[in-house]
């Protein structure tokens, strides 16, 4: 029997990768206010502040709670 693949952490980063684009949904800090939503812009300091945002709900989401998702 072949080991399966933990496909968890890969689904839970690329989608956390989509969606904490700076500027897609929201971008946190803005040019004139503290959160704008889909301006479609960036800086970087919103780069800076977005990769921590993914970094910190992504080692929740994997370590903490830990999703699993095992392919055959």
């Amino acid at each position: 029997m072949s080991p399966s693949t933990d496909w968890g952490p890969i689904v839970v980063a690329v989608i956390l990768f989509i969606l904490l684009s700076p500027g897609l949904l929201f971008q946190l800090p803005a040019h004139h206010r503290v959160i704008e939503f889909g301006n479609m812009g960036t800086s970087g300091i919103s780069i800076l502040v977005h990769a921590i945002l993914f970094f910190c709900i992504l080692t929740i989401l994997v370590v903490a709670i830990g999703i699993h998702i095992h392919a055959a």
